[in-house]
């Protein structure tokens, strides 16, 4: 695998499903930590810079943070509901970003920062998440409006509030 190796097993899992319809499994060359380790994953594509899908996981779904890369991977460009499956064709266009989620903690307003931090926002069984350090995201009121948006909240309405942190991975 060459470049970073979260992002190649997340163009290697796409790839190999939008082309052959295939899922691949863990390579045996990866490092050990993507085998032993559990964590959520997030996987966002880029066609010429603008967002092309991005889907997933704030906690653990998967046996091992390889799986949840693929699985992830393969949701991002087939399944997010604002864009159509990726095409063959558009392959070589999409750039990739892996982040890996910490556990989330809950927190206050004051304990956010959108350059820092996620923030996921909870109201009984809607749910809300915006990674942090986004391009336009630099309030802590910006962060909350829009996370509030997805998880279909007023912009003043009370919920729980969360943050987590990202180790982000990205193609060179």
């Amino acid at each position: 695998m060459k470049g970073d190796p979260y992002v190649s097993l997340a163009r290697s899992a796409i790839e190999a499903w939008v082309r052959e319809g295939r899922r691949i499994q863990p390579p045996p060359d990866l490092p050990p930590e993507l085998l032993s380790r559990r964590a959520g994953a997030f996987v966002s594509l880029k066609k010429h810079g603008v967002l092309r899908g991005c889907i997933g996981t704030y906690l653990p779904t998967e046996e091992n943070l390889a799986q949840e890369i693929i699985e992830n991977a393969i949701r991002a460009a087939t399944e997010d509901p604002r864009f159509p499956p990726v095409r063959p064709e558009e392959l070589p266009e999409l750039s990739l970003t892996v982040d890996v989620l910490s556990p989330p903690e809950p927190c206050t307003e004051d304990d956010l920062d959108p350059k820092r931090y996620g923030v996921i926002v909870e109201k009984g069984w809607r749910r809300g998440l915006l990674l942090p350090d986004l391009p336009g995201v630099s309030t802590v009121e910006e962060q909350l409006r829009i996370a509030k948006m997805k998880a279909g909240l007023s912009p003043h309405e009370p919920c729980k509030l969360y943050r987590f942190t990202v180790e982000r991975h990205t193609e060179k």
